[in-house]
């Protein structure tokens, strides 16, 4: 029997700086915001001598372990190479949900991949009908927020929370990285 591989979906997205979360949250709350979780997010890049970087791609095991001590689960996602839509970062991206995340490790291990990349971080993932919003905590670096949805639905999201559209920006981690960087003169630590 043969499959042809699941359709990846183009992921839209935009990134601001948070000064304070705590006024943040209380606006998606009145907007009616879902929380769907609350904990650690754990992300493991893997390549193989930098084939899938030198491509534009990324191969990651995200762990996500809740802040409950309900049992951690985690996702292994490809994303294909980065453009701009609009006022978005847009990336085609397949995901695959899983239940033993360690297990996952081993297998790519043996495969020949090597981890290539890790970020940790405290987050809370919250949902506006179908756009997530989520705030991450960085061991050191600044808070984000992370937009992602259909422009509309990204577009009301914003407005919910309060922050200029101005400081939302179609930039990927290492944007903000350099902008923590020169604005505290410290070296962004984003593992523990």
């Amino acid at each position: 029997m043969s499959r042809t591989a699941p359709v990846a979906v183009d992921e839209l997205e935009v990134k601001a700086r948070v000064e304070n979360p705590d006024p943040l949250r209380a606006a998606l709350v009145r907007a009616g915001a879902v929380l769907e979780f609350r904990g650690d997010m754990l992300d493991r890049r893997f390549d193989r001598g930098d084939r899938l970087a030198d491509r534009d791609e990324v191969l990651r095991l995200r762990v996500f372990q809740p802040a409950d001590g309900t049992p951690a689960y985690g996702v292994l996602g490809w994303k294909g190479p980065h453009s701009k839509q609009g006022r978005y970062r847009r990336r085609a991206e397949a995901e695959a949900r899983m239940g033993d995340p360690d297990c996952v490790v081993t297998i790519l291990e043996r495969l020949g991949f090597a981890e290539s990349l890790r970020i940790d971080r405290r987050v809370e993932v919250y949902r506006l009908g179908d756009t997530v919003l989520r705030l991450e905590w960085y061991p050191d670096m600044d808070v984000l927020l992370e937009v992602e949805g259909e422009p509309a639905g990204i577009e009301r999201a914003i407005a919910a929370t309060g922050i200029a559209r101005e400081h939302f920006l179609a930039e990927s981690l290492p944007h903000f990285i350099a902008a923590f960087e020169r604005r505290t003169g410290r070296t962004a630590r984003l593992a523990r």
